[in-house]
């Protein structure tokens, strides 16, 4: 009974205490967010695992969308145009790499190739995309989906010192983490961490990115041979680009672009703290020694070939 009482207790005080962490979190940085999130579910545990996981992606594509409002459609055309061939060589190399070092170190296919397409796109949407089209099992699915979210979680932390000891600048950077950052989230959170040019920079070269989702699918279901699996394809990149040409184009008043911006803001924060708060110590027991490996070396991969080529060359 009084076993049962405790753990009564404990709960609604792990609740209560995540509700006002996740509002107190809007108030800060995002890498703090995402830092408290984390600790959060390594030491009380998510009380709310499943409503997380569906509000925080949700609230990504409706924060994303809002940023829109405070872009300029010809200065990010420009800065997409510049990040495109980048683009094109490291997804193409990435797939290839990660595919082949897969089979030498005797990781399951599907695995390899989740990793891969994870650390070529956008992370989780990626990886979610392609996994119907690969019949890949719910463990092989979990596990690939853990090795990026604990990369993309690092990167959100180290990237925007490391921007500063190379001293880029805010171009330079936005299209550095635009590459080498998995996920939509952490793009934008260091982005934004960086500065207001970064965070425009990272976002429009990131959701650029994130359309070869569309022609990854259609390789994918050629080579894994299942023409009856859905693609799953990011519409609300669509919205970006209307709420730019909105923005560009139609007279809206500033105070109103900037309101719907500095919510957007605050919603990517609370965002930010959702998906830490979805790490567990079953997450990272379930990884595994080498499909985290193979996750490392395409990081490694990919952040220093893209920060070789936008700073030296």
């Amino acid at each position: 009974m009084i076993t049962k009482a405790l753990t009564l207790l404990n709960s609604r005080y792990s609740k209560a205490m995540f509700i006002v962490l996740a509002i107190a979190c809007t108030f800060t940085s995002p890498a703090v967010s995402l830092f408290t999130g984390l600790i959060f579910a390594l030491t009380l545990g998510n009380p709310y695992t499943g409503q997380s996981k569906k509000i925080s992606k949700k609230l990504l594509q409706y924060s994303v969308i809002g940023l829109g409002f405070g872009m300029n459609l010809h200065t990010s055309l420009q800065s997409g145009k510049e990040g495109m061939l980048i683009t094109v060589v490291s997804v193409v190399s990435i797939m290839i790499l990660g595919v082949t070092l897969g089979k030498l170190m005797k990781l399951s296919h599907n695995i390899s190739y989740l990793v891969s397409a994870g650390t070529a796109i956008c992370g989780g949407s990626a990886i979610a995309a392609v996994s119907p089209l690969t019949k890949s099992s719910e463990s092989e699915i979990s596990v690939s989906l853990a090795t990026i979210f604990i990369l993309n979680a690092i990167a959100l932390f180290i990237f925007p010192p490391i921007g500063h000891l190379f001293e880029l600048t805010q171009q330079q950077f936005g299209t550095w983490a635009a590459m080498a950052i998995h996920d939509t989230s952490s793009v934008v959170g260091a982005g934004a961490a960086y500065g207001e040019e970064a965070l425009q920079v990272a976002t429009t070269v990131k959701l650029t990115r994130a359309l070869w989702i569309i022609p990854l699918a259609f390789v994918t279901t050629f080579l894994f041979k299942n023409k009856d699996a859905k693609v799953s394809i990011p519409w609300f990149i669509l919205f970006f680009v209307l709420a730019m040409i909105a923005n560009t184009y139609l007279p809206i008043p500033t105070i109103i672009t900037e309101g719907i911006v500095w919510l957007s803001k605050k919603a990517l924060v609370l965002t930010l703290f959702l998906i830490g708060a979805g790490l567990s110590r079953s997450v990272i027991k379930n990884v595994g020694f080498k499909p985290m490996l193979l996750g490392v070396i395409l990081w490694a991969f990919i952040a220093i070939s893209s920060l070789a080529v936008i700073k030296f060359i």
